[in-house]
């Protein structure tokens, strides 16, 4: 499980991101101060720290230039109201690997995590942790993911390379509200090419493979304006 250290004096931001850290899989440490967050980076070795800059007794620079010179290789990106070229300059040239200027939105800085741990081949919860998954059965269906197909009520279906993984995707997250920005970034990976639509597109394939009804779906359900969630045992749609 991938560790990640939240070092922020801020209350509203650090919980917030906790809470959605751990909702996602995450292990999390967290300091309310730059000595503290020190201390546990430096006894903890987590394999990513999320750092603010200004915080009382030592600022997230001073933190940064001690974790590097301590040699410790985590990931780390830096979150500040502090958004000159200066400021950001400063912190890729102490090690940081990503900076994230307030205010922002929890689901950028999780991208951006997964981005920064993938580019340094860190461990993320995601479709790697089911690859193994050899079958699995839902409803009328029934998945052979090493044949490449599927068999609904039936009727046997093949099954992209894709279409796979993100079904794999949905089994690994069952019943979890999942967004469309984080989907397209678990399964698609890091790719400029890749839109939200690519996401829609191959939820519909999927669809009219798993569902009786593809218009009113009850293992694949929207979740209005946000994304999607994956039920065994059949649902209804939000949207």
């Amino acid at each position: 499980m991938t560790r990640v250290l939240v070092v922020e004096d801020e209350l509203s931001i650090r919980m917030p991101l906790v809470d959605v850290l751990r909702a996602r899989g995450y292990e999390v440490l967290e300091a309310e101060d730059g000595e503290q967050g020190l201390e546990l980076a430096l006894r903890e070795d987590p394999d990513a720290i999320l750092l603010d800059l200004m915080m009382p007794k030592r600022d997230g620079f001073s933190v940064l230039k001690a974790l590097r010179q301590d040699r410790l290789t985590a990931t780390v990106l830096i979150l500040s109201a502090r958004g000159s070229e200066l400021d950001r300059i400063q912190g890729f040239e102490y090690g940081a690997d990503d900076y994230v200027v307030k205010p922002f939105s929890i689901e950028e800085v999780l991208a951006r995590l997964r981005a920064a741990l993938a580019r340094k081949g860190g461990a993320t919860p995601g479709i790697e942790e089911v690859e193994d998954v050899k079958s699995a059965s839902f409803g009328k269906v029934h998945v052979d993911f090493e044949a490449y197909c599927l068999v609904h009520d039936g009727e046997r279906h093949g099954l992209s390379r894709r279409e796979m993984d993100l079904l794999r995707y949905f089994l690994r997250y069952e019943g979890e509200t999942l967004e469309r920005v984080r989907i397209m970034e678990d399964v698609w990976g890091i790719d400029d090419s890749i839109t939200i639509r690519a996401v829609d597109n191959h939820v519909l394939k999927l669809r009219k493979k798993i569902e009786g009804d593809p218009k009113a779906p009850r293992h694949l359900i929207t979740v209005h304006r946000v994304g999607y969630r994956f039920v065994r045992h059949g649902g209804g749609s939000d949207a």
